[in-house]
């Protein structure tokens, strides 16, 4: 399979893009984070978004989605990176979708599928209880009593937690804090009684939230998959999840890219355009170099999930780890480029700076995807 976009992959990033940059520039984030924005996303956007049909892009036909894969979702995670547009895409047509869809029930899928398409329904997922992403480290207990479960523990990095009509809540049922088997998923309405929810708004001005849960009882019909066995199927939905980040972390490397060279093609210092100067130049080819490269990573990642999404562990963790350093180094690269104004406010490279720093940490930064990769690979 060639390592690009088909027609239809195409026209469904050039929509998405068209769409979030008349919608949605930064100037969108900018007064969200200046008028401490209590949601931290435009409902009226997100309804927008979701008449488009990307709300339900990893939604079954069936429940009034599109039914389509990981490259799909991937080029529009791209648009988003390009234009740094918050909504809870990420949170809930990724996540939230590929949860109920993979571990649901059929009454479960039929609840929530709809709504969460037509842009009605917000999830957040509760995994991380630490300061770095340990997914596997779950110490959260659940307890089996009268007919159903107590939940006990807390949750930190609740991507948008604060607005989510629905927490996917991962536990433990049974074993040690750090066992594969054991795990399992519940469906908690944030308003559940015991359930307290902190936002916290990270360095990017996205939304997160701390969760505490404290003698939340729920019923087994808000058991999401097998009791005790989510390991495996949540591990195949983070993965889709990182290979998405991925193609976030292009978009933003891409739109640092092209917003640094327009500068150097615009600013004068000592009567020259700065961009004649070898040495920039030289550092411009070596980022678009390396650009390309984690793209054509990416994209063979999520074509890979496509095929088989129990199969490329080992490719997404490369994959979401180059995504991460190169966003990095385009943003650095472009605060560099744009000297002393790069530092300013004023300029709109540095939301892009913060970005990138949330979104490579996010489900594992580069350092925790290198070692898995190196695991994985058998070293």
């Amino acid at each position: 399979m060639a390592i690009v976009l088909n027609q239809t992959q195409e026209m469904l990033r050039e929509s998405a893009l068209a769409f979030l940059r008349e919608s949605a520039p930064v100037s969108t984030l900018r007064k969200l984070r200046d008028t401490r924005d209590e949601t931290g996303f435009s409902p009226d956007l997100w309804h927008s978004f979701a008449e488009l049909g990307f709300a339900g892009v990893l939604v079954a036909e069936e429940f009034g989605g599109s039914g389509l894969g990981a490259v799909e979702a991937g080029v529009i995670m791209e648009a988003l990176g390009r234009t740094l547009a918050p909504t809870p895409f990420f949170s809930t047509a990724v996540l939230g979708a590929l949860l109920i869809s993979r571990c649901g029930n059929a009454a479960q899928q039929a609840q929530y599928l709809p709504a969460i398409a037509a842009g009605k329904h917000l999830t957040a997922l509760a995994i991380d209880e630490q300061g770095t992403h340990r997914p596997e480290r779950q110490a959260l207990r659940a307890a089996r009593q009268d007919g159903g479960f107590v939940l006990d523990g807390d949750k930190m990095f609740v991507i948008d937690g604060h607005v989510a009509d629905t927490l996917i809540v991962a536990g433990r049922t049974a074993g040690g804090t750090d066992d594969a088997d054991g795990i399992s998923l519940f469906l908690v309405p944030r308003g559940s009684a015991g359930v307290s929810v902190e936002r916290t708004v990270m360095a990017d001005a996205r939304n997160a939230a701390r969760i505490r849960l404290r003698d939340v009882r729920v019923g087994d019909d808000a058991v999401l998959g097998p009791v005790g066995a989510a390991a495996g199927p949540l591990g195949q939905v983070l993965d889709l999840a990182r290979a998405a980040l991925a193609s976030e972390l292009v978009g933003i490397a891409d739109e640092a890219f092209e917003r640094t060279v327009q500068y150097l093609k615009e600013r004068k210092q000592f009567g020259k355009i700065i961009g004649e100067f070898q040495a920039l130049q030289h550092r411009a080819a070596h980022l678009f170099s390396e650009i390309e490269i984690t793209r054509a990573l990416v994209l063979r990642s999520q074509q890979k999930l496509d095929e088989a999404p129990a199969g490329p562990a080992a490719l997404v963790s490369a994959a979401k780890a180059r995504a991460g350093t190169t966003a990095l180094l385009a943003v650095q690269e472009g605060v560099q480029m744009h000297g002393g104004m790069g530092m300013t406010d004023e300029f709109e490279i540095g939301f892009y700076m913060k970005r990138a720093s949330a979104a490579q940490a996010l489900l594992g930064d580069s350092h925790f995807h290198t070692q898995r990769w190196a695991v994985l690979r058998g070293y």
